[in-house]
């Protein structure tokens, strides 16, 4: 596994945790550093950065991946109803469609949210390198 896509997992396992933004980047910013030597940073950075697509459809989803899978969430559960109660099997493909896009759009958001943590992660270290040069400098 490369280090761009470790680095993504390590973002996911965060995203679990409830906790403040802040404080997952605060814990990140441990990992990356013993993951991934400072000069190659910005390089991943930049990588991750283009990752992302910057279309108004990714954006919604990565704000509301919820909120944007519960209609089809919705056609889902329906297809499911409809298919048991009427018996027609061809409601159900519309449960494993609706299941099936609904799963997918939620995953794809979930990556999103990832990246965009790795991207501010790195731009954290970023920032606490340049002020901690600052310092140095004005000393």
């Amino acid at each position: 596994m490369d280090k761009v896509a470790e680095l993504i997992r390590m973002a996911e396992d965060e995203l679990t945790q409830y906790s403040t933004e802040a404080r997952k980047i605060e814990k990140l910013r441990r990992k990356f550093s013993f993951r991934v030597p400072y000069p190659e940073q910005q390089a991943i950075r930049e990588q991750v950065e283009a990752d992302i697509p910057k279309n108004f459809f990714a954006k919604i989803v990565e704000g509301n991946r919820q909120t944007v899978a519960l209609p089809f969430w919705g056609i889902g559960g329906l297809g499911l109803l409809l298919g048991i109660s009427f018996r027609q099997p061809l409601d159900l493909i519309a449960t494993g469609i609706g299941f099936y896009v609904a799963f997918q759009i939620q995953k794809w958001g979930w990556d999103l949210d990832a990246k965009r943590l790795v991207v501010k992660t790195l731009d954290d270290i970023e920032a606490g390198v340049q002020a901690s040069r600052a310092e140095t400098v004005s000393k």
